[in-house]
């Protein structure tokens, strides 16, 4: 069984910075995409970045693109997420996901397994 376990999440003032990690276990997670994901009170689950399984191609949403960095180290079965410059607007339960493919993609579906969630706080 895959899980996946978020951590680094909490509140922070506006133009800090936080490091998400998510380590994953229950697969080879070298042969996997993972990607991040973000929730916010009453809004849909969205997509914040990806990186493909040997971690050359990265993806990010336009909101987030230049203050936050996606990486991975395979060996540690751990994927990162670097969160600088963060806004109000980055408030919200954070997700990592495991992808059903090597290559990065954006969309929910192309994710088979999610973790628990870590909360991240932007206080104004």
């Amino acid at each position: 069984q895959v899980q996946l376990v978020e951590s680094g999440g909490g509140l922070v003032q506006a133009g800090g910075s936080l490091r998400l990690s998510c380590v994953a276990a229950g697969r080879t997670f070298s042969n996997y995409a993972m990607g991040w994901f973000r929730q916010a009170p009453g809004k849909e689950r969205e997509f914040v970045a990806a990186i493909s399984y040997k971690g050359v191609r990265t993806y990010y949403a336009d909101s987030v693109k230049g203050r936050f960095t996606i990486s991975r180290d395979n060996a540690k079965n751990t994927v990162y997420l670097q969160m600088n410059s963060l806004e109000p607007e980055d408030t919200a339960t954070y997700y990592c996901a495991g992808g059903r493919y090597g290559r990065a993609e954006i969309t929910l579906d192309d994710y088979a397994y999610w973790g628990q969630g870590t909360q991240v706080t932007v206080s104004s």
